[in-house]
């Protein structure tokens, strides 16, 4: 055997290799598998990115970008875009981003809308939707914190929810 024929004899035994250990791995792991826990993953890193807030003040129309105070949406803005995800600044217009979801299916990590007291019907707010009965979120006194989605008024207002991840 020749040198010609030696050096193509290995090139074809390493892509055959190669070929087979690919195609086991996509039998072990499915696509759709994957990408839901990608999705995961990434959903308790947006949570857990966010939780770093926790107490910062809240001020209705707090600057884009800075971490000393927030609004809701500046909020969820800043979070998101540490993912590479760019929302619109307003709860409004970010109520328009990503695909809709049924509040039945929720997910860590979706958007969660609600509307104000006084104006329903009409998007006021954005949460984080943390798992487990949980949003977080910036309202009022007390700034950044974890909610009971269930309790009082949330519930009670609650409008769409949105997937971004």
């Amino acid at each position: 055997m020749n040198y010609q024929q030696k050096w193509y004899k290995k090139l074809v035994i390493t892509a055959m290799a190669l070929t087979i250990g690919l195609s086991s791995s996509l039998v072990i792991t499915p696509h759709s598998a994957s990408a839901a826990t990608s999705s995961s993953t990434l959903a308790n890193r947006v949570v857990s990115f966010g939780d770093n807030f926790l107490g910062r003040p809240y001020v209705f129309g707090a600057k884009s970008g800075q971490t000393r105070t927030f609004d809701c949406s500046s909020f969820t803005q800043y979070v998101y875009k540490n993912y590479g995800i760019n929302l619109p600044r307003t709860s409004k217009a970010q109520s328009k981003s990503g695909s809709y979801v049924p509040r039945s299916q929720l997910r860590k990590g979706d958007l969660i809308f609600f509307s104000n007291p006084g104006k329903p019907g009409i998007v006021n707010h954005v949460a984080i939707y943390a798992g487990n009965g949980t949003i977080l979120h910036t309202y009022g006194e007390g700034g950044v914190r974890f909610t009971k989605l269930s309790s009082g008024t949330w519930s009670k207002r609650y409008m769409t929810a949105r997937r971004v991840l």
